[in-house]
């Protein structure tokens, strides 16, 4: 069985989570891998949008553009702090397994 939920995965985390991910069979990106450092939140976001992405993210600022009534395809957050990479790994793979697009559409989950 497929996962259905893809990933983008924010800079402010390490881009082995898209590893990891990626070799469980999830289609999760990071914006590591993509050299896409240093771009604003909002074509971060923007970029997840246009590719049916959940965004992975420990920045606030996505919480804050989430709750201003932006659309957006998903977003996961989490405290950089409080999890293990292996706890990364595990919940995001729960969720991309768990969750269909349309429950992520606008819809923030907190890990």
């Amino acid at each position: 069985m497929a996962a259905a939920i893809k990933l983008y995965i924010d800079e402010n985390l390490s881009p082995k989570i898209a590893e990891q991910l990626r070799i469980r069979g999830i289609d999760a990106v990071s914006v590591h891998d993509l050299g896409l450092l240093g771009d604003s939140d909002q074509i971060h976001l923007e970029r997840a949008i246009a590719e049916e992405r959940a965004l992975v993210t420990t920045d606030m600022d996505f919480l804050q553009m989430a709750s201003s009534g932006i659309e957006h395809t998903g977003i996961v957050f989490g405290i950089q702090e409080d999890h293990s990479l292996g706890d990364w790994v595990k919940g995001l793979e729960l969720i991309c397994f768990v969750y269909t697009p349309e429950d992520m559409k606008n819809h923030v989950e907190y890990l």
